[in-house]
C-alpha cells in the first residue's frame, strides 16, 4: 500500500513538473529588461525566450516576432532548445511507460515486470529533468553574469525572467518524481522476493520456518510431530501372536454356534483395535 501511495506522488509530481516545463519552453520569459541606472523607462520591457523576443508596452501592445533563422542563432540557444524538446518528448514517454507499470492500474496486472516497468518510466522521469535543468541553469548563470558586467551597457542588461524560476521548479519537481517513483520500484520488488521466500507450495503458504519452529503473527511455537495414541503396540512379534490366540478362541466355540447356518459375530476383545494393533 506504500508502494503504491508513492508511485501515485511521484507520479503527480512528476507530470506538474512536465507541465512545468512545457510552459517555460514555450513563453517568451526566460529573461526581461533590466530598469537600472539610467535605464528607468518602465514604458518598454524587453522579454526574450527560445523561439521569440516580445516588446510589452505600456499602452498595452504586445508584440512577438519568432526567430527567423536556426542556424544563425547562438550555439547555447540551439542547445537549449534541442535539450527541452528532448525532455519533454521523455516526459511524454515516462507517462506512458509509468501509467502502464504503476499499481493503481490494470495493466500489466499480476506480470512480475509490472514494477520494473514503473521503475523505468521513473528513470525516464529523472532523464528528463535533468536534461531541463542543464539549460535552465545555464541561462541564470549567463544572466547573472552578464548583469554583473561592467563593460555591457545598462539598456543591454537582463534579468532572470519567470520562465527560468519556472523551468527551475518543474526540473527538480520532475527529478522528485522520478526518484520517488524508482523508489517505490525497488521497494515492490523487495516485497515480492519476501514473499516468495516465506511461502511454500501452492496454494497454502509454508508457516513452518528452521528448526521446526512455526511463526504466527507476533510470536513462535515449536512445532511437534503428531504421536500415536497411548497403548499402541508397534511390535510385529505381538501383533501376530494376538490374532493367532483370536484364531484360538474361535475354533473352541461352542457345537451350536458351527452348526448355525449365519456364523457367529465374535466380540472384538477391548484391547484389540481395529487396524490390527495391540
Amino acid at each position: 500500500m506504500a508502494a503504491a501511495a508513492m508511485e501515485v506522488m511521484g507520479f503527480l509530481m512528476a507530470f506538474i513538473g512536465m507541465i512545468g516545463n512545457l510552459v517555460a519552453t514555450l513563453l517568451p520569459y526566460w529573461e526581461t529588461s533590466a530598469h537600472i541606472g539610467s535605464n528607468i523607462v518602465t514604458a518598454v520591457v524587453n522579454m526574450k525566450g527560445l523561439w521569440m523576443q516580445c516588446v510589452y508596452q505600456s499602452t498595452g501592445n504586445f508584440q512577438c516576432e519568432t526567430y527567423n533563422t536556426i542556424l544563425g542563432l547562438r550555439t547555447d540557444l540551439q542547445a537549449a532548445r534541442a535539450m527541452m524538446v528532448i525532455s519533454l518528448l521523455l516526459s511524454v514517454m515516462a507517462c506512458v511507460v509509468s501509467s502502464v507499470g504503476m499499481q493503481c492500474t490494470v495493466c500489466m496486472d499480476g506480470s512480475s515486470v509490472k514494477a520494473k516497468v514503473a521503475g523505468a518510466g521513473g528513470c525516464l522521469f529523472l532523464t528528463s529533468g535533468l536534461l531541463s535543468l542543464i539549460p535552465v541553469s545555464w541561462k541564470i548563470h549567463e544572466v547573472i553574469q552578464t548583469f554583473y558586467q561592467y563593460s555591457v551597457p545598462e539598456s543591454l542588461k537582463f534579468e532572470i525572467g519567470d520562465c527560468l524560476y519556472v523551468g527551475l521548479a518543474s526540473s527538480l519537481m520532475s527529478i522528485l518524481g522520478g526518484g520517488l517513483l524508482s523508489v517505490s520500484c525497488c521497494d515492490d520488488l523487495e516485497v515480492r522476493r519476501g514473499i516468495r521466500r516465506h511461502t511454500g507450495g501452492y496454494p497454502y503458504p509454508d508457516r513452518t520456518g528452521t528448526g521446526g519452529m512455526v511463526h504466527g503473527g507476533s510470536h513462535s511455537v515449536p512445532y511437534r510431530p503428531a504421536t500415536l495414541q497411548t497403548g499402541i503396540n508397534l511390535n510385529p512379534t505381538n501383533k501376530n501372536q494376538t490374532l493367532a490366540s483370536q484364531v484360538s478362541t474361535s475354533s473352541h466355540s461352542t457345537p451350536a454356534a458351527h452348526s448355525s447356518r449365519k456364523p457367529a459375530r465374535h466380540n472384538v476383545p477391548a484391547s484389540y483395535d481395529v487396524t490390527g494393533y495391540v
